[in-house]
């Protein structure tokens, strides 16, 4: 089987462009552009639209940069196996001579980072930070379950559903490492509550959880290290140790491992000190270990100790065991689960919550926007979004080859700049 094979395979239903109402542009991330589309039944989806020519100059050019063609097919094939309600699903693909595109859920909550900066003061209370962080823990265990290392967990990947509850995105970054000796721990099967009539009964007849072997089987990923961990449907979950680690260095730097700064090699782990960043950064507005450079930001994470200002409560204890630099002594998810932070936290009933801190507000706002946007060429906007992003990235090249000639650590600094600087910001950069 050859990389072509791989980049069809997942069976997802295909959606032909013309048949959706393309309503707008919600913003530009390091692997395409994301347009709101309704379907022909009113429904609204996230499409990710990338330039099919970029995609097939990536697969042949033999180099480094093939690890970014092999990104976006993982990145799809994940997609089209999640089947839990904290994570995306892959609702469809779009396919033409010169672009493929991937549809999600919209999101019309916004990313929980612009959440938190329309709060009093830019920061969650407890309660509110206990809520989100107990969804993360449970989408974080999925992602493991599966074999799946996240690596990129930020406010800026955590959006919010209609229903208020999270939706973990952006999934680029990832990587599969094969689990050591799991176990099989049998839990209830929690369901989320309703986004709509219509998604509700959809998702009657999904299996809630299903095995990832089924349909990611592909044989590719970013750290060549493809082994499928097998989920029992419905009722498990798995505890393991990684018997293998990925050495690549990827993340966005304030959120970094020092693992991986180190390049010693990472797993699982990463995930979850990249949480306790989170938890930090929603219980004081800024992250932990941020400085006036990346070099300084680097230095901080390897040898600083998170500032945990204000009386000892049970949330700055588990932001401190989160943030502990040996991954060894890091807490583990069941420690994390058994904390005194969550101690009030039904672990299977938390996604049924009907009420979580903030549900987006319905609005006629989409609806007006429709009418004024029906002449946005998807096609036309992706190409002229790609021409701009590859004459950035052969001036910033030329501008780091000139200023770093020699230093050998420096292509792995620069990746990190290259995939998690887009130059358009903005809250829906969900991939």
């Amino acid at each position: 089987m050859n990389d072509g094979d791989n980049y069809e395979k997942p069976e997802v239903p295909s959606i032909e462009l013309r048949s959706l109402k393309v309503i707008s542009a919600l913003g530009r991330g390091a692997k395409g552009v994301v347009f709101l589309v309704q379907t022909e039944d009113g429904e609204l989806l996230a499409l990710k639209s990338i330039l099919r020519a970029s995609i097939e100059k990536k697969k042949a050019s033999g180099n480094s940069d093939d690890s970014e063609y092999r990104r976006i097919c993982l990145e799809r094939d994940v997609l089209s196996c999640f089947q839990h309600p904290l994570l995306p699903k892959l609702r469809g693909v779009v396919s033409t001579d010169k672009i493929v595109g991937y549809a999600i859920d919209y999101c019309p909550g916004g990313d929980l980072n612009s959440l938190r900066k329309k709060q009093t003061e830019k920061m969650f209370s407890d309660d509110t930070i206990r809520f989100y962080a107990a969804e993360l823990v449970l989408a974080l265990e999925y992602l493991h379950g599966l074999g799946i290392v996240y690596r990129d967990l930020k406010p800026e990947n955590v959006m919010i559903q209609e229903n208020g509850h999270i939706m973990l995105i952006d999934f680029d970054l990832s990587t599969k490492l094969s689990p050591k000796t799991p176990e099989i721990r049998q839990t209830k099967t929690a369901k989320l509550p309703q986004r709509s009539e219509q998604t509700a009964l959809k998702s009657k007849k999904k299996n809630r959880f299903s095995p990832l072997n089924k349909c990611c089987n592909s044989g590719i990923s970013p750290d060549d290290s493809i082994h499928s961990a097998r989920l029992a449907p419905d009722s498990a979950s798995l505890e393991f140790d990684a018997t293998e680690k990925s050495n690549s260095f990827v993340g966005t730097e304030e959120y970094l491992a020092p693992e991986i700064i180190l390049g010693n090699g990472h797993d699982f782990s990463v995930d979850w000190w990249c949480l306790g960043v989170v938890l930090y950064e929603m219980l004081y507005g800024t992250t932990p270990f941020r400085g006036s450079n990346r070099k300084e930001t680097f230095y901080r994470i390897l040898s600083k100790v998170p500032d945990l200002v204000g009386e000892a409560t049970s949330l700055r204890d588990l932001i401190r065991k989160l943030l502990e630099r040996d991954p060894k002594q890091r807490i583990s998810v069941d420690e994390i689960k058994g904390h005194d932070f969550f101690k009030s936290i039904d672990w299977d009933l938390i996604v049924q919550l009907p009420r979580p801190p903030f549900i987006p507000v319905p609005s006629d706002e989409n609806v007006n926007i429709i009418e004024g946007n029906e002449d946005i060429d998807v096609e036309l906007f992706v190409q002229g979004v790609f021409k701009v992003e590859e004459e950035e990235d052969d001036a910033h090249c030329k501008k780091s080859s000139q200023a770093n000639d020699g230093d050998e650590n420096r292509n792995k600094e620069a990746g990190v700049e290259g995939i998690n600087y887009p130059t358009t910001v903005d809250k829906f950069l969900v991939f």
